[in-house]
């Protein structure tokens, strides 16, 4: 059981070390995303860079979607001399952190109209930094703190992950674009990744026993270790390991589910459809009607930091309020009419206020609906095997949508902008009709 504690010691939760620690590590996560993703794709937009070829930009955060097939690595595999001066969760840190530096350099000596190529190679490398870091932190939140404190170490975590992708990556990069260059931008976002460096140096490596017992405390480990005895531990041993923290969190969550496995993961892969497909070509729109970099940076990305936060607080106290699933109906429909908001405003042209209104909707009902799918994905975690089943789902998620938006450049170029707000908006429709048969399912309400 939890234990209780008065309104001051919950307040005060956000003064300890680690909670503090854990906004400048969120800060290391966030900062690297729309460097990768809008500002990036702003960018290439900016210099005249065809939106086809910008579209199949997004590809590249394929790489955070399949994070979840060298997680087993950075769970478990030493980093040599890192592991041995920084721990096993900090050299993991620390070598992704210097991977998304050198990335952001690497990006910010590239003219992109010349050498394309080299710039998604470099983004590339971004990106897969970034995400060997998340993976990182996220095991080193789950073990840095006892459990009754994770609430105000999440919180802190998307704080400083907010403000860096909304301000810092976003607004304070396009600034810096339209005054001085995109070479200094980038050049400065490579700067600010060192607070996530010397947060690593400051704190401590978390506690992370993996023993004998705790594989052998699978009974599938246990069997296939009896079963071949007569084998090297050399060669057994790599299997047994396998086996315990690979196989076996995917074969519990559909024993778990049973019939409702494959519906539930259908639904995982195409909730987010709608906002991602449309986020790709979103910076580029806002170019081509005509708006200025610091008109985007100021109504983009500070005004909508402050509305998806809102919106995600909103949105938790619904859930809490109301349930999860109906709040996953409501973001799910909201997604869809606050995307044909886009369409109304290609038709109507470039207006700020026009501006504000959509982008006040839009992230709005992304933070509220953020909130919900985050409640159901945690739900649907059996704390066995906590980091590996999210980062199965979390993977998931984006998986086909950073697919499906690849192409976004295509349906733009062939259709225009109106046609393709359209088209974004219709995707969310079958998640829509998925959250509705789940409701009405006696058995799903009973299992799921």
């Amino acid at each position: 059981m939890t234990p209780h504690h008065s309104w001051r010691e919950a307040f005060t939760v956000y003064l300890k070390p680690k909670v503090l620690g854990m906004f400048f590590l969120g800060f290391a996560a966030g900062l690297p995303f729309p460097l990768v993703f809008t500002t990036l794709s702003t960018w290439l937009r900016d210099v005249g860079v065809e939106r086809t070829t910008i579209g199949f930009f997004a590809w590249i955060g394929l790489t955070y979607s399949i994070k979840i097939f060298w997680a087993p690595v950075v769970d478990r595999a030493p980093l040599f001399f890192l592991t041995r001066f920084f721990g096993q969760r900090r050299g993991w840190m620390l070598l992704g952190q210097v991977g998304v530096i050198a990335g952001l350099i690497g990006m910010s000596l590239i003219d992109p109209t010349q050498h394309i190529v080299s710039m998604a190679l470099f983004a590339l490398l971004v990106a897969f930094a970034s995400a060997t870091q998340d993976i990182a932190i996220d095991a080193y939140r789950i073990e840095a703190i006892e459990a009754e404190y994770q609430g105000a170490m999440a919180a802190t975590y998307q704080a400083g992950w907010r403000i860096a992708a909304g301000l810092i990556g976003g607004a304070a990069a396009l600034y810096i674009a339209d005054f001085v260059s995109w070479t200094v931008s980038y050049w400065s976002m490579a700067v600010a990744m060192c607070v996530g460096v010397v947060t690593v140096i400051l704190i401590r490596e978390p506690e992370h026993k993996i023993n004998r017992e705790t594989l052998l405390g699978e009974q599938r480990v246990v069997d296939f270790l009896e079963r071949t005895a007569h084998i090297p531990d050399a060669l057994r041993m790599p299997v047994a390991w396998f086996i315990g923290a690979v196989v076996c969190p995917f074969t519990e969550f559909f024993q778990r589910n049973g019939q409702w496995a494959l519906m539930i993961l259908l639904f995982i892969g195409i909730y987010r459809i709608s906002d991602i497909a449309l986020a790709n070509m979103a910076y580029p729109f806002y170019i081509d009607l005509g708006y200025s970099l610091s008109e985007i940076a100021s109504i983009a990305k500070v005004f909508g930091v402050v509305m998806s936060i809102v919106g995600a607080m909103v949105g938790g106290i619904l859930v809490v309020r109301y349930g999860i699933m109906p709040m996953l109906l409501a973001g799910a429909v909201l997604v869809i009419i606050t995307n044909l908001f886009y369409a109304q405003l290609a038709i109507t042209g470039k207006s700020l206020f026009g501006l504000a209104v959509v982008l006040s909707a839009d992230n709005f009902t992304g933070g509220l609906a953020g909130s919900a799918f985050i409640a159901y994905l945690s739900r649907l975690t059996n704390t066995a095997y906590t980091a590996t089943q999210y980062a199965l789902f979390s993977s998931l998620m984006t998986l086909f949508p950073k697919f499906i938006s690849g192409f976004s450049g295509l349906v733009v170029d062939a259709y225009g902008y109106v046609a393709f707000f359209i088209y974004v908006s219709a995707l969310g429709i079958p998640a829509v009709f998925l959250v509705l048969y789940f409701m009405k399912s006696k058995t799903f309400r009973q299992n799921g």
